[in-house]
């Protein structure tokens, strides 16, 4: 299996006021397969949006490199988007314009059938004319999927982008995203700090431990889709990532 993304050996901190340093990746390494989906699971203020921002390109390690499909990542590319919780669709303009907004140089009859398709895909065909703010939070979050997506992007970097959803909707968006990766796969990778979401969704679970970062361990999930979190299999990696983390002491 092809290799897409490859982080060799990556150091991160930030300077503080005092002029001290303070480290938040050291020494990590890791590769992503073509069209795998990695969940990223860790203590909070571990580093792991920090990770995102190096892999998508909106920061430089202090030392190491990063490729994607073999190139250096160097800047932002739209060969890689990122999805944050905070969201990025604009207010002002309806959910169609979103999308062709995205699309600009493409041709209009370009612009058309992509918005089209995309919307449809995520279940928004009937919305193109409303605004971001009437749609519900569901709704809003399938736009932001859609608008990463009309650019085709070869990888998904996502950023608990369904970490403000109310339980049910939250349930059906990990439905919505499998489904829409089985149309059109994507290499994923998705921070979350829940534990049965990264289990639900990924091929593997990288465990991390607090700043400054490391990988303790990756979880195989080798349970077929659909996952019921009531499987006795997904029980115990559940458990076993939990213990990982320090949740659950034996």
């Amino acid at each position: 299996m092809s290799v897409d993304i490859e982080a060799r050996d990556l150091w991160k901190s930030y300077r503080l006021d005092d002029g001290g340093a303070l480290p938040v990746i050291e020494g990590l390494s890791f590769s992503v397969a073509r069209h795998e989906f990695v969940a990223l699971v860790g203590p909070s203020g571990c580093g792991k949006s920090t990770l995102l921002d190096l892999l998508a390109g909106f920061q430089r390690p202090d030392r190491g490199s990063m490729t994607f499909a073999g190139q250096p990542v160097e800047r932002p590319s739209p060969k890689g988007i990122l999805i944050t919780q905070k969201g990025s669709v604009f207010p002002w303009i309806s959910a169609w314009r979103n999308l062709t907004f995205v699309l600009n140089g493409a041709s209009q009859e370009e612009q058309t059938s992509r918005a089209s398709h995309y919307l449809e895909l995520v279940g928004l065909q009937d919305f193109g004319s409303a605004f971001p703010y009437q749609l519900s939070g569901g709704m809003l979050q399938r736009l932001e999927l859609a608008r990463a997506l009309v650019v085709k992007p070869d990888v998904l970097y996502m950023d608990e982008p369904f970490g403000s959803l109310d339980a049910l909707t939250r349930l059906r968006m990990r439905q919505e995203l499998l489904r829409i990766r089985r149309e059109e796969p994507q290499t994923t990778v998705l921070v979350t700090h829940d534990v049965d979401e990264a289990i639900a969704l990924a091929d593997r679970v990288f465990v991390l431990s607090e700043r400054p970062m490391k990988i303790t361990r990756i979880v195989d999930i080798h349970v077929d889709h659909p996952r019921s979190m009531a499987d006795p299999r997904a029980v115990d990696l559940k458990d076993s990532i939990l213990r990982d983390l320090g949740a659950i002491k034996d």
